[in-house]
């Protein structure tokens, strides 16, 4: 009877208490988040449907309603979400079926993709173009991306304690939460995030001198509220400068790792470097870059194999 009444309930409230048990406290601000804006979506797209009405054919009516205005790969999150909730409902008896098998992810045309990342010579450009002064500023922040592949909140965190220049290293082990108001230090997105990063011995030489008169456990870069279209556009005026492609702070983490990966470092290597949970991330996020080094590798091996006679 406990069951029945349950299948009684409307959807979106089982997803927000599934939400409530599951998520909050397990999963971080940001991820909980793009959850919570999915319990959004379920209220505008289906805001009558109770849970033990799902069945596959309304399951794939409220994916579509969905697509019409969302890309596949968003689509395909949105599902994923869902279907976490769903498949506890169906192992508590609340559905009979599972309602997710075997359904069909459409989407909206995706937007033309911007550049995300530059090759080694408009990197040059852009390193020619930052006004790298005596002292920290943004150029300097965007110079150390390009050198560390760090993430926009890894570098936004980094203390002179985070510097061994002993050892030419700069050590992540924190993020700066700048989307709060008041900021402050949070968690790395994962434990692998956690790494030490080998600097070349310049960057080494020139941020020792700039963060030498800082206070030790301080941000060095954070002061006061810091937002990511700040240094955006910073970034954009200086690609406009060099005559190069506008990206991102983020592209220039992508910029990293694809001149590592053309360079010939190995795929674990800039999983490690990057702080990738596993290669397979690294894999799938620079797919296009690894088939174009293979293509590369097969025209050599070819080149080789001809000269065996």
């Amino acid at each position: 009877m406990v069951r029945k009444n349950r299948s009684r309930q409307l959807f979106k409230d089982y997803f927000e208490e599934w939400i409530e048990l599951y998520k909050v406290g397990a999963v971080r601000d940001i991820t909980l988040q793009k959850y919570y804006i999915t319990l959004q979506r379920i209220g505008e797209l289906a805001p009558e449907l109770e849970i033990g009405q799902l069945d596959r054919r309304i399951y794939q009516t409220l994916l579509n309603d969905y697509a019409l205005t969302h890309e596949k790969q968003t689509t395909m999150d949105f599902h994923h979400q869902l279907k976490g909730a769903i498949l506890d409902a169906v192992d508590e008896g609340i559905i009979d079926k599972n309602p997710t098998r075997k359904i069909i992810i459409k989407g909206k045309e995706p937007r033309k993709k911007k550049q995300k990342f530059l090759n080694q010579f408009e990197v040059q450009a852009l390193l020619k173009n930052l006004n790298l002064t005596e002292d920290i500023n943004w150029d300097w922040f965007i110079f150390l991306v390009i050198k560390t592949g760090l993430r926009f909140s890894e570098a936004l965190a980094l203390t002179p304690n985070d510097f061994n220049f002993s050892n030419q290293q700069a050590i992540v082990d924190k993020t700066w939460n700048y989307k709060a108001t008041k900021g402050g230090f949070q968690p790395t997105k994962n434990e692998s995030s956690k790494r030490k990063i080998q600097l070349d011995w310049q960057t080494a030489m020139q941020f020792s001198q700039l963060i030498k008169n800082m206070d030790h456990d301080k941000p060095v870069f954070v002061n006061g509220r810091v937002f990511n279209s700040t240094i955006n556009n910073r970034l954009k005026k200086l690609c406009i400068q060099a005559n190069i492609p506008v990206i991102t702070i983020h592209g220039l983490r992508h910029t990293h790792a694809s001149l590592l990966l053309f360079a010939g470092v190995s795929i674990a290597s800039v999983a490690r470097r990057l702080g990738h949970s596993s290669m397979i991330t690294t894999q799938e996020t620079y797919l296009h870059i690894i088939q174009e080094l293979e293509n590369q590798d097969n025209d050599k091996i070819m080149r080789h194999l001809s000269t065996l006679i």
